[in-house]
């Protein structure tokens, strides 16, 4: 049932869904999570499921809600976490959620998250993120990840994150989730730090094919591929015009192929 934080917008009748989850800001490096959950849930034609309480984890001055106009009226759009919901074409229904990190109360957060999977009997989670890293930026995006067994985490051949430091909610979500019987994947695209570009949809498309092979959902991935492509070419342009930029690269790729 839906709590005091979390609000129900629809109540639907799904059997056995999956879920889809990626947070903006710190999780979310050149837009490349958000941007492919976006994208999955827009081909999959989604409509509205719930929202959690924007007020209880967001500070307003930090992300800010957004005026807009509309019909000449006024409306206000607060940051929040959605979710929406939609199905592949052989039916099997997928929720997408997406929304900011939020500033505040993470682990009252997760257990909203928890009371939602519950109450809709969601037993696989995929979540998404994209961090910045030492790559060649020409080559294909470099998938890592985990999984909650590692048997399913061989199945993907999932190349294991080294990393140990301070986790975004991304990381602590996905525990709270495992701890609570749901099978988590998570996909993680290694994107160029040295290229400040914000959409990445090289690193969206990465993670959007991770995806949807793992959910077994394939949808058109046709226009984010024109765009990665495009985005590529608009990349390899800056960098062969910057003598620094292109000399970086090069010693990557060096260094790259010593190892």
């Amino acid at each position: 049932m839906a709590t005091r934080l979390l609000h129900l917008q629809a109540e639907p009748d799904l059997r056995d869904p999956s879920l889809l989850l990626a947070f903006e800001g710190w999780n979310d490096a050149g837009e490349a999570a958000s941007q492919a959950a976006r994208f999955v849930a827009d081909a999959l034609q989604t409509e509205p499921l719930a929202e959690l309480d924007p007020e209880t984890f967001y500070d307003f001055t930090v992300n800010r809600p957004r005026v807009r106009l509309e019909n000449g009226t006024r409306r206000i759009d607060w940051p929040t976490f959605a979710l929406r919901h939609g199905a592949a074409f052989d039916g099997r229904p997928l929720i997408v959620g997406v929304g900011p990190e939020p500033h505040l109360r993470w682990g009252a957060f997760c257990e909203e998250v928890a009371a939602f999977v519950r109450r809709f009997a969601v037993r696989r989670a995929t979540l998404l993120g994209a961090f910045l890293a030492d790559v060649v930026y020409s080559r294909p995006v470099r998938v890592t990840g985990f999984a909650s067994e590692p048997a399913l985490a061989e199945q993907l051949a999932l190349e294991p994150s080294s990393y140990e430091g301070p986790p975004g909610i991304v990381g602590v979500l996905a525990e709270r989730l495992r701890a609570e019987g749901v099978e988590v994947v998570c996909f993680w695209a290694g994107l160029p730090h040295y290229i400040e570009a914000s959409p990445n949809p090289r690193g969206a498309l990465a993670l959007v094919q991770r995806a949807v092979a793992h959910l077994e959902m394939p949808v058109d991935d046709a226009p984010l591929r024109a765009s990665a492509a495009e985005f590529e070419e608009r990349i390899s342009a800056l960098v062969a015009a910057d003598p620094a930029l292109s000399e970086y690269v090069r010693a990557l790729k060096k260094r790259e192929f010593a190892q």
